[in-house]
């Protein structure tokens, strides 16, 4: 079969598991994205490859994968296009503090205990493989630490916190979150490649494209959407727009980041009101219903139960999703509170926060290429990655009678929206 002819017959198999595990999600309180994982997983050689060997090898060679990987990394960046359109600067300008307060917190306590218990875990070579011991350590402690913005953004969107102080609270902490691991993540991988400028340029390089977005591009853009509403709203914005993205995600590739934050920010800069609506309009629902679920599938596939063949492994995952549960939400709901936030919302930034999802799996795929996992240590962060996912949306609902309607409320614009 063709290349493309394949791809085609992918997609459909995938979508179609992907919406039957999503519809039965929802009777559970799990958010399409939780479903997607587990249907990833679900395609994969740990059930259908399991069951159905040789109709997994046909229709998932490894010859057929690049079109899949390359479809859903434009999904990826169009969903946090969309995401940094929908972002609230203006309520994470007021309270940055607190959001780094959390996202700091919640990286130190799982980067140290997930270190702690990566030392304990014996033999070495059956988890971190020949890959140097102090930097595989620290990778499964910066895996342990981190949060899943897209995935949390998600939730947010999904929960009705879209706008609201504590969406913006976790969304603002979960920025912060995957800054910071991305920089350690190309500390770590500068040291292995014996590059030691790697990190600088990752470091200085985002916050050169940082100043360019948000101070530069952003009131540039203001300025042309409101002298220009007609050819920014027409058939000829949107291919700027979409040129602008590819340019966005380019250089934060290039730089040592992920493609996800060059597309954020340049969705964080575009003039809100009728221009920002207009293109979620058009640009969202293609990007969940069609190429988002293509990533979560792409990376299940990478994922075998089968490695963990016996109870000595399976009590070491389980060891790795109690601590990465409790370091990393105990720690984001002290700090909120901490910093003020009634009992019950620090609770529930603990359990938002908690969500690790996709850009865990990129980490972990960075890690397993690299040398600094083996297969079986993927396969247990993989996860807990989907176990600690599945569990933040129920956990929030449980907390949802108890907060505040302050909580709840999206704030009101201020003239107009940043």
């Amino acid at each position: 079969m063709e290349l493309s002819a394949r791809f085609f017959l992918q997609l459909a198999v995938v979508l179609a598991a992907c919406r039957a595990l999503t519809w039965a999600g929802k009777r559970a309180l799990q958010p399409a994205v939780v479903c997607e994982m587990i249907a990833g997983i679900l395609l994969g050689p740990s059930l259908f490859g399991l069951l159905f060997p040789a109709a997994h090898a046909w229709l998932f060679p490894k010859a057929g994968m690049p079109p899949l990987f390359i479809a859903s990394q434009i999904g990826l960046a169009l969903y946090m296009f969309v995401v940094g359109l929908e972002f609230r600067v203006d309520l994470l300008a007021a309270g940055w503090r607190g959001a780094a307060a959390v996202s700091l917190s919640g990286i130190a306590a799982p980067m140290v205990l997930g270190a702690a218990l990566g030392a304990s875990l014996t033999p070495a070579a059956a988890y971190f493989g020949d890959a140097p011991r102090a930097q595989a350590l620290l990778f499964t402690g910066a895996a342990m630490s981190i949060t899943a913005f897209p995935v949390l953004a998600r939730i947010v969107m999904e929960r009705g916190l879209t706008g609201t102080p504590l969406g913006t609270l976790v969304l603002g902490a979960g920025a912060f979150d995957d800054a910071a691991a991305w920089t350690l993540l190309a500390a770590l991988l500068a040291g292995f490649d014996s590059q030691p400028g790697r990190a600088a340029y990752a470091v200085f390089g985002g916050l050169a494209y940082a100043g360019l977005i948000l101070f530069v591009l952003r009131p540039a853009a203001k300025k042309y959407v409101d002298r220009n509403p007609r050819v920014a709203l027409g058939p000829g914005g949107l291919p700027l727009v979409f040129i602008a993205l590819a340019l966005a995600s380019w250089y934060a590739d290039a730089i040592g980041l992920h493609a996800v934050f060059g597309a954020f920010l340049l969705g964080v800069a575009m003039p809100r009101g009728t221009f920002a609506d207009a293109l979620r309009a058009k640009i969202e629902p293609v990007t969940t219903a069609l190429l988002v679920p293509l990533f979560f599938v792409y990376s299940g596939l990478n994922t075998r139960l089968g490695l963990l063949s016996s109870p000595g492994m399976w009590a070491a995952a389980g060891a790795i999703l109690l601590v990465a549960t409790a370091a990393k939400g105990a720690a984001c709901a002290l700090a909120a509170r901490a910093m003020g936030r009634p009992a019950a919302e620090s609770a529930a930034v603990g359990a938002l926060m908690n969500a690790r999802g996709l850009m865990e799996l990129i980490l972990l795929n960075i890690g397993l290429e690299r040398g600094l996992i083996t297969p079986v240590f993927f396969t247990m962060m993989v996860l807990m990655a989907v176990a600690t996912t599945m569990a933040a949306s129920p956990a929030f609902e449980w907390l949802r009678p108890r907060l505040g309607k302050e909580a709840l409320t999206p704030a009101a614009p201020a003239g107009a929206r940043a």
